[in-house]
């Protein structure tokens, strides 16, 4: 099918319009920012929407169409890297029942090409790596933005071992979460302790960090849920390596799953870490970025700040705790709703089909109904950490100045009975939707 061609005179004149959806076919990675194809400039033309081609091979890709608003009566406008690629798009829209659907091929020579042309990039999309940059480290080579003389690629998960031994990214090193956090609390452990671990690792605080893990559906009735989500503990691994100080941690967007979408290759041969020296920063490196009690309690009384509760809607509500191990229910007074997705394991509202990390706006217009915004001060929490630390990463990768974890969550919360708490449906002004 023949789809009408658009001009980059058109298209201008059309990117404010809400009758109109701009759709960018082209992987995450380059919609974040990334120069995949050596473009001018790295990001997406203003107001598109992430839809990348690879999404059409899955069974519930219309349901993520309409969850992005992209709706039969509106206009749609495709884009790629190439024409192809804006083809089979459009072709799904078309057998899909969208009639009004249009094709613009000269993102890379015109658009991307001209400074006057609005385009937006994730602010930090450069800690969010991908595949192929990842391969060409591994390599030998060096990737894109990165000018380090030393990496450690870690294969994170929480006391489930046999995560990594069943396959792992080839030079990946094995990380349990629990060299990082207390098993008491939860919390990130003492400086010595984080000092010991990193330098374990083969860590200082001048060597680039890469972090994935392997997601599996977890079993709640599990006396240890948390050891299928290793992805997520990952991301809070990078929490607490940015917290002591390691400055330039990055993440490889969708964890091991986007590495085997790749086409590469794991290995269940393991890698020993490499001791490459004392860490010589003193820890905490950026002690601004946990939140304890004390400020937490501060932070729920003043309207330049929120405390996010990342948790699903039957823990906020207090109908369940979340954990097996946390006996209270009910959520911190004060707090809003920051909505991971359906129970203590699962963060489907932060993150794409293939667990990349949601579109970024999608996830600022979700905050902004409920008041987190960039101006704030803002720490997420959850039950333990781990929810709160991918929220926070969001924010981060964002740019916004002044994001937190609340570490102690609503485990080190409810443990105390002087401390507050709450159930039921929240009086507020705004509507939550789950």
């Amino acid at each position: 099918m023949n789809f009408q061609n658009i001009s980059t005179a058109e298209l201008l004149k059309q990117v404010n319009d809400p009758q109109t959806s701009i759709i960018d076919v082209r992987p995450v990675e380059a919609y974040n920012g990334w120069k995949i194809k050596n473009e001018t400039r790295g990001g997406h033309i203003r107001g598109a929407r992430s839809l990348p081609l690879k999404w059409t091979n899955y069974i519930d890709w219309i349901e993520i169409v309409r969850s992005k608003e992209i709706l039969p009566k509106q206009s749609l406008i495709i884009y790629g890297y190439d024409s192809s690629e804006s083809e089979l798009v459009a072709d799904r829209f078309s057998r899909s029942g969208y009639e009004n659907i249009m094709v613009y091929n000269q993102f890379l020579d015109e658009w991307s090409a001209r400074e006057s042309l609005p385009m937006d990039h994730l602010q930090r999309y450069n800690q969010l790596v991908y595949p192929e940059w990842l391969k060409t480290l591994l390599d030998g080579g060096t990737p894109p933005e990165y000018s380090g003389s030393n990496f450690v690629l870690c294969h994170g998960h929480y006391r489930n071992r046999g995560a990594y031994e069943e396959g792992h990214i080839p030079g990946a090193v094995d990380l349990d979460t629990n060299t990082l956090e207390s098993q008491e609390t939860w919390n990130r452990r003492s400086p010595e302790e984080l000092k010991e671990t990193l330098e374990k690792l083969g860590i200082t605080e001048d060597t680039t960090v890469i972090l994935y893990g392997r997601f599996s559906f977890p079993d709640n009735n599990d006396p240890f849920p948390g050891s299928s989500a290793g992805h997520l503990g990952s991301i809070r691994a990078a929490f607490i390596m940015m917290y002591a100080g390691v400055k330039d941690v990055r993440i490889l967007n969708g964890g091991l799953k986007s590495w085997e979408d790749a086409g590469y290759e794991v290995s269940t041969k393991e890698y020993t870490p490499v001791y490459r020296g004392e860490y010589k920063t003193a820890i905490p490196g950026c002690p601004e970025l946990a939140v304890d009690v004390p400020e937490a309690k501060e932070i729920i009384t003043s309207d330049q700040a929120e405390l996010v509760s990342v948790r699903s809607w039957p823990e906020y509500i207090g109908e369940v705790s979340g954990y097996n191990y946390i006996e209270k229910k009910g959520r911190i007074p004060g707090s809003v709703f920051g909505n991971c997705g359906t129970d203590a394991y699962h963060m489907e509202n932060y993150r794409n089909l293939d667990h990349t990390t949601r579109e970024y706006h999608e996830v600022e217009e979700i905050w902004k109904e409920v008041g987190v915004v960039a101006e704030k001060h803002n720490a997420f929490y959850c039950g333990t950490g781990w929810r709160g630390s991918e929220a926070w990463l969001n924010a981060w990768l964002m740019g916004w100045p002044r994001v937190s974890v609340f570490d102690g969550g609503w485990f080190e919360w409810s443990n105390d009975p002087e401390n507050p708490t709450e159930t039921g449906i929240p009086e507020r002004d705004y509507e939550i939707n789950v």
